[in-house]
């Protein structure tokens, strides 16, 4: 089992010297809109040996690392790609990597007279929620060199040790508070229901026995208070933790909702559930 506790561990040494203990992370490319995440490799090799070199980085400091081509490859194999729509896919290859952060490379080599260069913007998320950990840019600078992964290995060098050391002054926070979500509880139209209905076994209003529960299911019980109307509840903030305290296991915002669906079954309420990236919708029938 994955221990987040010593999460202060994670900061990376001068030297390359990492934490036994990390979290894994997958590095995915850049893509503009319209771009198809599956093949934006196949066409670009420089992106491909970027990838790599990146990659390598964060293996060379003792980082576990996912490998994006062979996911790719093994989920193509296993028809779990479908061709609903790009973004639909990318998340799918991040849910489906068991991956705990992935790392965006977004790579640009340069070549002139005067020297090639390769410049790499690199933005770190969070794979459950989508949050930004850490963004930097690293630049090789000029050199009479033709191999890319040269280059790119100059570029990542130059940026990585700040890089990891604001991922990990993130991870430290998250590992202290949990990781945040959007909660949106809305009455339906056709719905019997307001949030001042009494329900339960105690006639509590409902607003109350979902601020209850929120209370008690919370991260450490760390929630803002809500906004409320008759037909709305808003938790801008609610914090769950980054593992399942039971199994062990990645613990997201679907985990959380679905945990909340059997807070509204014992209340004989239908709901829909919605879940964008660290952002839950639930929907009262």
């Amino acid at each position: 089992m994955l221990c987040w506790a010593p999460v202060a561990h994670l900061q990376a040494q001068s030297g390359g010297a990492a934490a036994a203990v990390q979290p894994k992370i997958m590095v995915i490319p850049y893509t503009k809109k319209g771009e198809d995440i599956r093949t934006i490799l196949e066409d670009d090799v420089n992106k491909r040996i970027a990838l790599a070199k990146i990659k390598e980085a964060f293996d060379s400091r003792g980082f576990t690392t996912v490998d994006f081509t062979a996911r790719i490859k093994a989920m193509a194999r296993s028809a779990s790609l479908s061709d609903d729509s790009k973004t639909d896919i990318k998340t799918l290859i991040i849910q489906q990597s068991a991956a705990d952060i992935y790392v965006e490379a977004e790579i640009d080599a340069r070549f002139s007279s005067a020297g090639n260069s390769a410049k790499i913007i690199m933005t770190a998320y969070d794979a459950g929620t989508g949050s930004s950990l850490s963004n930097k840019v690293g630049e090789s600078g000029r050199f009479l060199v033709d191999d890319v992964s040269v280059l790119v290995g100059k570029a990542a060098d130059r940026c990585m040790e700040d890089f990891l050391n604001v991922m990990q002054a993130k991870f430290t926070e998250i590992a202290d508070n949990g990781k945040s979500i959007y909660l949106e509880v809305n009455i339906s139209e056709n719905s019997a229901y307001t949030m001042s209905s009494e329900v339960g076994a105690h006639n509590m209003p409902l607003s109350d026995e979902v601020e209850e529960w929120v209370a008690k299911n919370a991260y450490k019980n760390q929630y803002t208070s809500p906004n409320l109307s008759e037909y709305k509840l808003i938790f801008d903030d609610i914090r769950i933790p980054l593992r399942d305290p039971d199994t062990g296991n990645s613990y997201n915002p679907n985990k959380f909702g679905l945990a909340m669906l059997q807070l509204f079954r014992s209340l004989g309420l239908k709901v829909k559930r919605t879940i964008d990236r660290n952002k839950l919708f639930i929907t009262i029938q």
